[in-house]
């Protein structure tokens, strides 16, 4: 039971006609220190005095507060909890709001972490243009624990697995994308793909390599599956092709395949109205939503609706874009670069230097 402060009397939960009454609130889940909107009715009495609001324990700063609406800031170090408003010693109803924690600090992700079937997460040490750090590549475990997994690849970028669970890494500085054992050894799998960034395998097998400069490239099933690394320009099924062509990137391309074989592609630019690109099995390229600010990694779930780190409508987060093309926000959270579904309903997000795990449930689609 709450109570009020400086006393005993308990706190009422909706036993006066005036008490705060809240009905959504937008977005469901967030990262600590971010905002989120509460809705509803008498959340702001006559009175001078703003309302209080909690997240489990915690208390909450207000950074608006009116009669029907009130915007809240998740307060740091605390976890998923009911989220009430208190106005004159009376509280409202509880919504439960989704508070991501925390996973695994000191890395430097540039696009999507990526996901083995034990459901060990893997994440770059991506440094600058140019620079060799330690280790490329981390594994973090169920548990959180923290390993250091790939060493030697030159800005390792983006991460995927192939359908017989190998992982790979495209390398931005040398344009090269790595096949890496379950041991951590890497091999060249193709060469001479410009700024390679984003990586997606199809359900075929095909790999598809986003050059930053503008191009989609195709890798064949079989390139380097020998060991053999293959170069842009060669002919054959074995070769790289180029697949379709955007307009240049700031930073990456981030690439993402639906059930129905169209790839999703996203790059950053200058432009808070930027587009998420769809690219049929044929190559032909239109646009699949216009609207969002810095649109990076993406990911869909197993009803088709995709979701991508961005801006909308100035709030940045994890965005979520529905078949029919209606876009919302599902996650609240600043300086996220991409996010990996898990395989109990949770998702990884990944930030500039950290990952943060939070509880979704959502089923994301499989890979490959």
């Amino acid at each position: 039971m709450l109570y009020a402060e400086g006393g005993m009397s308990p706190l009422l939960h909706g036993t006066k006609s005036d008490a705060p009454h809240l009905v959504s609130l937008s977005p469901p889940a967030a990262m600590p220190g971010c905002e989120v909107e509460l809705r509803g009715s008498g959340l702001l009495g006559a009175s001078a005095v703003l309302p209080r609001v909690t997240v489990g324990d915690a208390e909450a700063v207000l950074s608006l507060s009116r009669p029907d609406r009130a915007v809240l800031q998740v307060p740091e170090g605390t976890t998923s909890g009911p989220v009430v408003l208190e106005r004159s010693g009376i509280a409202s109803n509880a919504l439960e709001l989704r508070v991501a924690v925390p996973m695994a600090a000191e890395l430097h992700p540039v696009a999507n972490p990526a996901v083995d079937a034990e459901g060990n997460v893997y994440a770059t040490f991506s440094g600058a243009r140019g620079q060799s750090v330690p280790v490329s590549i981390f594994s973090i475990a169920r548990d959180f624990e923290m390993h250091p997994f790939v060493r030697g690849i030159l800005n390792a970028t983006g991460l995927a697995f192939d359908a017989d669970g190998t992982l790979y890494a495209s390398s931005r500085a040398e344009g090269t994308v790595y096949r890496i054992s379950p041991a951590g050894a890497v091999t060249t799998y193709a060469e001479g793909m410009g700024i390679a960034t984003g990586i997606a395998f199809d359900r075929d097998g095909n790999l598809f390599v986003g050059d930053r400069s503008g191009t989609i490239f195709k890798v064949g099933p079989s390139g380097g599956g020998a060991g053999g690394a293959l170069a842009a320009g060669e002919l054959g099924d074995r070769g790289i092709f180029v697949y379709a062509t955007l307009e240049p990137s700031l930073a990456a391309y981030h690439l993402a395949f639906n059930d129905e074989g169209t790839l999703f592609v996203a790059g950053p630019t200058t432009s808070s109205n930027q587009a998420i690109y769809a690219i049929d099995r044929d190559g032909r390229t239109s646009v699949f939503y216009q609207g969002l600010g810095r649109a990076q990694g993406m990911a869909f779930d197993v009803d088709g609706n995709l979701y991508v780190a961005a801006s909308l409508a100035g709030q940045r987060g994890i965005v979520r874009i529905t078949p029919r093309r209606e876009a919302s926000l599902a996650v609240s959270g600043n300086n996220l670069v991409g996010l990996a579904f898990l395989d109990d309903g949770c998702a990884a997000l990944a930030t500039r230097d950290a990952l943060y795990h939070v509880a979704l449930d959502i089923e994301g689609r499989r890979l490959v």
